[in-house]
């Protein structure tokens, strides 16, 4: 039994939770200051995301299995390998989509309305490969309803933080995307896929995916001009600008070798994230 749990945590990259959660907890932790309804939501929150995080991760394994089978960089991923089964994944989605559904329920009827939309656009980011070179956007606009969702899940209104908080996640996400892609580059090209590095070639794609980030910083500063963070929140955004920018050194036109440790890095980027700006709001 924890060994079949352990190869499905491994399928659903539940590690990589570390990426969206962070901003969903954000912009949930900026619409408490409004409305002071985090704390009895938090579990729930936490239990949208995962869900919701399981079930389009579920789904990307299934509908890729056959590319993933073909490709040598995720050929060993479990479906293709036979550890997990298409039906069991299949389940997974299944189960996790109806738990996130059911969980939205306590945070509000607006959430719990909008959870089937939200699905649709988590899920599509896994088939948009096959229609448009721009993949990786659709992916950046998966992530970033995360904290429009936390803002929303925590009793937020019409204001701007959530959306300054989308773009920022967006293109961080869609950012770093593109560095991934590029290693799969000849693959999607002799299959028939499609991205940004497909469609624009690696240099001009490692440009775009450097003006992402850039985008990103912009609007993690601009969040200030909106909320009262001061200069203690503008350091955290400097910080995070420099781990984007180390990021970003680790690739080059010549040299793709070091894409994943530059991909690994963004894991720290939320987390640091999240735990500066609840400083500033409790402690600053």
């Amino acid at each position: 039994m924890l060994s079949r749990l352990y190869k499905y945590a491994s399928l659903i990259r539940i590690s990589h939770t570390v990426f969206a959660l962070p901003f969903a907890l954000t912009g949930a932790l900026l619409a408490n200051e409004q409305t002071g309804l985090l704390w009895g939501r938090l579990g729930w929150i936490v239990l949208a995301m995962l869900s919701a995080r399981t079930a389009a991760m579920a789904f990307n394994r299934v509908v890729d299995a056959r590319f993933d089978a073909r490709n040598p960089r995720t050929s060993g991923r479990e479906i293709p390998q036979g550890e997990v089964s298409s039906r069991e994944g299949r389940a997974i989605v299944v189960v996790s989509a109806s738990v996130f559904i059911a969980v939205t329920y306590p945070l509000g009827s607006l959430c719990f309305t909008l959870s089937p939309v939200a699905l649709v656009i988590v899920f599509w980011y896994s088939l948009a490969k096959r229609f448009t070179h721009y993949t990786q956007l659709f992916l950046g606009l998966a992530v970033a309803v995360a904290p429009v969702g936390g803002w929303l899940a925590a009793g937020g209104g019409f204001d701007w933080q959530p959306w300054l908080l989308a773009v920022a996640t967006g293109f961080w996400v869609a950012g770093f995307d593109i560095l991934y892609a590029c290693e799969d580059l000849e693959f999607d090209r002799t299959q028939g896929l499609r991205s940004i590095p497909v469609r624009y070639g690696v240099a001009r794609s490692l440009g775009m995916s450097r003006g992402f980030h850039v985008i990103t910083v912009l609007a993690l500063g601009a969040l200030a001009l909106v909320t009262p963070l001061g200069l203690m929140y503008l350091g955290g955004v400097g910080v995070v600008a420099i781990l984007l920018m180390y990021e970003q050194s680790l690739v080059s036109v010549t040299d793709l070798s070091r894409v994943k440790e530059a991909f690994d890095l963004n894991g720290y980027v939320g987390l640091l994230y999240l735990v500066w700006t609840a400083g500033v709001l409790y402690a600053g």
